[in-house]
């Protein structure tokens, strides 16, 4: 809720307007417009801090001055805090990756019953090493496309049961790759997800996936 302690109100129940299913809501609310207009440049600029720091080595006066100017920031921030159904981050469906800084962004450009199609760019922040993304972030994006795909197919909430990434060859930075993910076949409510990251011909990586589609009422 707004105006919450950093502690508090994060999974905050939900209201008649938009009942749980669950542990998730039976309809989650799409915007584009939470979190205002500029919502877009907040994101960026954290995500451009997230990858000066990576590479930063600050001065110890240096560091001493951004931790105090983070402190201001998360102050502010402690004043606007909502649960997970009503932060954009994660619902801003025009924006990449729907907003949500915890995945590397990427924009879908076809989705549907049969798979998802996403431009995806490893930022400086994904560094893995020797100028390359490291693999738990390809994972998590193989987890995010995966369970999209799986979800568009069945119109519902999927749980990821088990994700294996096969590393085919080294997945660059800050170079535009394209990532499929499609539903393989189907048995009840398990759904076999198969998906791959491409460097123009180049296969980076491949996806072999279940997610299992949630009854009504399950977490």
């Amino acid at each position: 809720m707004k105006g919450a302690p950093a502690d508090e109100n994060w999974d905050a129940k939900s209201s008649g307007e938009s009942p749980h299913a669950g542990g998730f809501r039976a309809k989650i609310d799409i915007t584009t417009e939470r979190g205002g207009p500029r919502y877009d440049e907040l994101i960026e600029q954290v995500r451009t801090f997230m990858d000066k720091v990576r590479y930063a080595c600050p001065t110890p006066e240096l560091a001493d001055e951004i931790i105090d100017d983070l402190k201001v920031f998360n102050a502010k921030l402690d004043t606007m805090l909502v649960d997970e159904w009503h932060s954009p981050s994660g619902t801003r469906v025009d924006l990449p990756a729907r907003g949500n800084i915890t995945l590397p962004p990427y924009e879908v450009t076809d989705g549907g019953e049969h798979g998802v199609t996403a431009t995806l760019t490893f930022r400086p922040f994904h560094l893995g090493g020797n100028n390359v993304a490291h693999g738990g972030h390809v994972a998590i994006a193989f987890d995010d496309l995966g369970g999209m795909a799986a979800a568009l197919n069945v119109y519902g909430i999927c749980r990821t049961a088990y994700l294996t990434v096969s590393y085919r060859s080294l997945t660059p930075l800050e170079t535009p790759l394209t990532m499929k993910t499609w539903v393989d076949r189907r048995d009840d409510r398990k759904l076999y997800v198969k998906g791959t990251l491409h460097d123009g011909d180049r296969l980076c990586a491949d996806l072999d996936a279940l997610f299992v589609a949630l009854k009504p009422g399950q977490a």
